[in-house]
């Protein structure tokens, strides 16, 4: 899976307000390919309100970013984001 700015993911977990949904991010700034360099294998994303404002840049694993929101054996993902169609 190639991670792209503009993508946007929704939150595994189950810890969010009902009314509120998962929440969801969008990613702002690819991750760095240089290893040893502060910053490798991070992507910087930014909340995304109901309203779609952006909020709360910040880096995160790119690890912890998912295509499908199963694992390879068929089980569901609990932790992590998985990819909006």
């Amino acid at each position: 899976m190639t991670i792209q700015p503009g993508q946007i993911y929704r939150s595994l977990s189950n810890r969010h307000h009902p009314a509120d949904g998962p929440v969801r991010i969008k990613v702002v700034g690819t991750h760095g390919t240089i290893p040893g360099v502060w910053g490798f294998g991070k992507v910087d994303v930014v909340t995304l309100t109901k309203t779609g404002r952006e909020i709360r840049r910040r880096p995160i694993e790119a690890t912890q970013l998912h295509a499908t929101a199963t694992t390879k054996t068929g089980q569901p993902r609990r932790t992590g984001y998985v990819l909006e169609p």
